[in-house]
């Protein structure tokens, strides 16, 4: 949501609205970041998990 100005702003209210918007993008740019992380870590750890499991044995036989 965008922070919206009074009819007359003075330049307290567009400091106030500046660092409230600079705050919004700091914070989604951070839970992107952890996002991503998580992601990465998550594959890392199915891949190893993938190389050091037994190999599976098939049903069928021919």
């Amino acid at each position: 949501m965008l922070d919206r100005l009074p009819q007359t702003p003075t330049e307290g209210d567009l400091e106030v609205a500046y660092v409230a918007r600079g705050a919004a993008l700091v914070a989604c740019d951070t839970a992107r970041e952890l996002a991503v992380e998580t992601l990465e870590a998550e594959r890392a750890l199915q891949d190893r998990w993938r190389k050091t499991s037994l190999p599976r044995r098939r049903l069928w036989l021919w």
